[in-house]
């Protein structure tokens, strides 16, 4: 199983990204796609989560500006972020939880100017 994460980059304070992360499975035999995110000394946390319902869950520090949503058609999640804050600087994962197990893709650095 590949995941393959793009779209990170620089942008500065208040703009806005859109990450994804296409899997090399089929979407219906996935529970959860995830994304974290890791800054320089900290730990990996969970950002935001879609379930197979299309549910979704968010860490508190991006509710309200951070949307995950997933494309059946094209087995991917994206997380579009906006109103972005220097602390949301960090690598960001996405995760897959599947019938075959759990995956992680390679990270794609998000890093926010003040």
């Amino acid at each position: 199983v590949q995941l393959q994460a793009s779209g990170g980059g620089l942008v500065q304070a208040g703009g806005s990204l859109r990450l994804s992360c296409a899997a090399s499975i089929s979407i219906f035999s996935i529970n959860t796609m995830d994304w974290y995110r890791q800054a320089p000394g900290n730990e990996r946390d969970l950002v935001a989560t879609t379930s197979e319902s299309g549910s979704t869950k968010y860490a508190d520090s991006v509710k309200g500006r951070f949307t995950i949503s997933r494309d059946n058609a094209k087995n991917t999640v994206y997380l579009q972020m906006n109103s972005l804050k220097p602390e949301d600087t960090a690598v960001y994962y996405c995760n897959v939880n599947s019938v075959y197990g759990e995956y992680w893709g390679k990270g794609t650095q998000v890093t926010v100017s003040s």
